[in-house]
């Protein structure tokens, strides 16, 4: 039986599609600072996790069989202001990814040379030289108003990059054979991508949560990405080592081991 974790959101869906009825599977779903302390422990065998936990324990290993990420724009990550973004004093982040937390850092200080003082979202006071960090539903379903200028995080991230943008990624201990979990693993994504799939996700799981559907379509076939190859696991590299530069990483990022996915392969360090 393996143990397989992932984040409840909506967008983990296709990546998850048939898993709860795979009987050699035990499927768990968690808010991400669930599955990393209990990733930690042992409890799971893989873990969709948030790319920013890869360097807070030291023997992950990226398992390059899919993860949530875009190349450019991702329509539910992004930051609302009153004012141009160069005017911010303040953040109020939503805290649901700390990867998000971690990418507004970057993007402010690198893209508008600014380090705005941060607070959480429910201690938001509203004052104009305060911007919201709003991750996941609430972007789409319940916009704020007032907020003349927005920037979506990932447009931002390829324009200083060049690169896509990884949100969460398969991740395995180092060294551990999976037996045939990961090429089962793609196959999940493979079909959780069919057109009759994502119908159905969008009405069973996006629709009832306030998005349109025409709208949701498109966010799983246009926005996001699943995939993860050569230019993501540069991003992560790259999202590691910018992340330690503006402090959002206390320390130097370690290398992080790239899984074989058969045993043919050699594990690769992304770091």
């Amino acid at each position: 039986m393996h143990r397989v974790a992932s984040v409840a959101y909506v967008n983990a869906k296709p990546l998850i599609h048939g898993l709860a009825d795979d009987g050699s599977v035990q499927l768990d779903l968690a808010v991400p600072s669930r599955l990393l302390s209990k990733m930690k422990l042992g409890g799971f065998d893989v873990a969709l996790l948030p790319t920013i936990d890869l360097q807070r324990w030291h023997n992950f290993a990226i398992l390059p069989v899919g993860g949530i990420g875009c190349d450019g724009e991702t329509l539910t990550v992004r930051l609302f202001s009153r004012r141009p973004l160069e005017q911010i004093r303040h953040l109020a982040v939503d805290g649901d990814s700390h990867t998000s937390v971690a990418l507004s850092r970057i993007v402010l200080e690198k893209l508008f040379g600014i380090v705005p003082e941060r607070r959480k979202l429910a201690e938001a006071t509203g004052e104009d030289d305060e911007a919201l960090l709003l991750i996941g539903d609430k972007v789409v379903c319940e916009e704020p108003a007032g907020y003349d200028h927005q920037l979506d995080l990932g447009l931002a991230w390829k324009r200083l990059t060049g690169l896509p943008f990884v949100f969460a990624v398969w991740t395995q201990f180092e060294h551990v054979d999976l037996g045939d979990l990961p090429s089962r693993l793609v196959t999940c994504r493979e079909e959780g991508l069919q057109p009759a799939v994502l119908d159905a996700i969008v009405r069973d799981h996006a629709v009832p949560r306030g998005w349109p559907a025409g709208l949701a379509m498109r966010y799983f076939t246009e926005f996001l990405r699943y995939e993860i190859g050569p230019r993501q696991l540069e991003a992560i590299r790259l999202f590691h080592a910018l992340a330690h530069e503006v402090g959002a990483l206390s320390e130097p990022p370690r290398d992080v081991l790239v899984a074989p996915t058969t045993t043919t392969q050699t594990p690769e360090a992304v770091g």
